[in-house]
């Protein structure tokens, strides 16, 4: 019995929702014993046979998407009206990386020659460990998980403690579509020490981690003493450049939404608007304007825009910014709305807030905040814009809004992000490679180079016998 007990809270009520008991040394010892004794016969199963069972896996998750909504909208409060689309955004990103896998994971011939059969075979690395973050903990979970089971492998998942039936319900799910035992393990854990301690494990093959950058840091320090990869996806501060030509209705819709949608929990959330100085006042007009639509409060009600953020401590960072923002000359431009002026009780209530007159001495603009706050800077022009918006030590997406698309394409040739939008914002597409540059990780996932982590290149060079 282990002595570490995880009380999942409600951002919603504040109150203990959840409980589940930790893993025990001698228990996170097995796993990977486990792992490895199952990757030996999964290795062996054929690809098509790896991709029928997660395509059962992923009719299951479909049908059960309801009931994993409203799990994940008391788990960590997002509104109801969004939490099914994560369940089937996740499933479509599973789909492309299964129309992909046979043609990524063949084998790559070499040069043809008489007598000689040379080629390049991906081969699974063994058993990977994926912690994964609570923000949006299904889509998160798939980026890995799939191509991880496509190539052969095992995984040991790690769910956050603030939504601990993430892993639960995907394992169910894959164990009713047949896969074998072994293939997929969880653990709960809320101790530092317990992932230091599996990472150091010389079974564990791979190490894919999201969350923040110090977390990153610290399974990136565990792992130091061997020879182990590890995939990191962390934080952002992703700016967005509003060019004077836009359509500032439509460009406010859009920002706000990107900024705001989530409580503006997300990695790639719009964190800095910087805006040409010939339509500033205009678009903070229309942001204000957006704003006076939404509604902030209770999660499980159908017409809320925004909920609560995860913890207290989590509104206590956002609060903080924004108060270090004022006293450093901002403005808060948050418009009147009778949601944001009468807060439930309870709860980890953030009002979505305007801040304006803001510059780079200010957290809210060089920090993660990982709030639902738009901070609108004056801009003269594209330099400038280019030049802030680089002004980070992140670097994970940037966006550009702008009716001349082609200027849009080149101003994204300056940006120094891992993805680059125009007219578009916040959506990691399954068929580009969503990786961070900078302090916002190492590493791919999606994409058809999603795939490379999760295998090892092995080279096969065979000769005819000569007599």
């Amino acid at each position: 019995m282990s002595a570490e007990v995880i009380t999942t809270i409600s951002p919603t009520t504040e109150e203990p929702i959840l409980t589940r008991n930790g893993i025990s040394s001698q228990e996170l010892e097995q796993l990977p014993e486990v792992a490895t004794q199952a990757f030996e016969s999964w290795r062996k199963t054929s690809l098509q046979q790896r991709k029928d069972i997660i395509k059962k896996a992923l009719e299951i998750l479909d049908e059960r998407k309801d009931e994993l909504a409203t799990e994940l909208t008391v788990q960590m409060g997002r509104p109801i009206a969004y939490t099914a689309k994560e369940v089937t955004t996740a499933i479509k990103r599973a789909e492309f990386l299964l129309r992909v896998s046979d043609d990524v994971l063949q084998d790559t011939p070499g040069e043809p020659e008489q007598g000689f059969r040379r080629f390049i075979r991906k081969v699974p690395v063994g058993p990977v460990l994926i912690i994964f973050a609570w923000n949006y903990p299904y889509l998160i979970l798939v980026n890995g998980l799939i191509p991880a089971l496509l190539s052969g492998n095992t995984v040991i998942l790690k769910p956050s403690p603030q939504t601990p039936t993430v892993a639960e319900q995907v394992a169910k799910a894959f164990t009713e579509a047949g896969l074998p035992n072994g293939v997929i393990h969880y653990f709960h854990s809320g101790s530092p020490t317990i992932i230091e301690s599996i990472v150091r494990n010389p079974k564990i093959a791979l190490v894919c981690f999201t969350g923040s950058v110090a977390g990153g840091l610290a399974v990136q320090k565990a792992a130091s003493d061997r020879i182990v990869n590890v995939g990191l996806e962390l934080g952002g501060k992703d700016p967005a450049y509003v060019c004077g030509d836009v359509d500032i209705a439509w460009a406010a819709e859009e920002i706000v939404d990107g900024a705001v949608f989530n409580s503006g929990q997300s990695c790639c959330s719009i964190e800095r608007v910087y805006v040409d100085e010939k339509i500033h006042d205009e678009f903070v007009a229309a942001v204000q304007n957006v704003l006076k639509g939404y509604k902030l409060g209770d999660p499980l009600d159908k017409g809320t825009h925004v909920g609560p953020v995860i913890s207290r401590r989590s509104k206590e960072t956002i609060e903080a910014h924004i108060k270090d923002a004022l006293d450093k000359g901002a403005v808060n431009a948050t418009p009147e709305n009778e949601t944001f002026s009468k807060l439930p009780d309870r709860g980890n209530f953030v009002v979505p807030t305007v801040l304006t007159n803001v510059d780079h001495s200010m957290k809210v603009m060089k920090d993660e905040t990982f709030g639902p706050v738009i901070p609108i800077m004056k801009v003269k022009g594209d330099d400038e814009a280019v030049q802030l918006m680089n002004d980070s030590e992140f670097g994970l997406t940037a966006s550009i809004w702008t009716k001349n698309t082609e200027k849009g394409y080149e101003l994204c040739e300056r940006v120094e992000a891992g993805t680059v939008f125009v007219n578009r914002c916040d959506y990691p597409s399954p068929d580009l490679a969503w990786t961070g540059w900078k302090n916002s990780g190492k590493g791919v996932t999606l994409s058809r180079y999603g795939f490379d982590q999760f295998v090892k290149l092995k080279s096969y060079h065979l000769k005819d016998y000569p007599k």
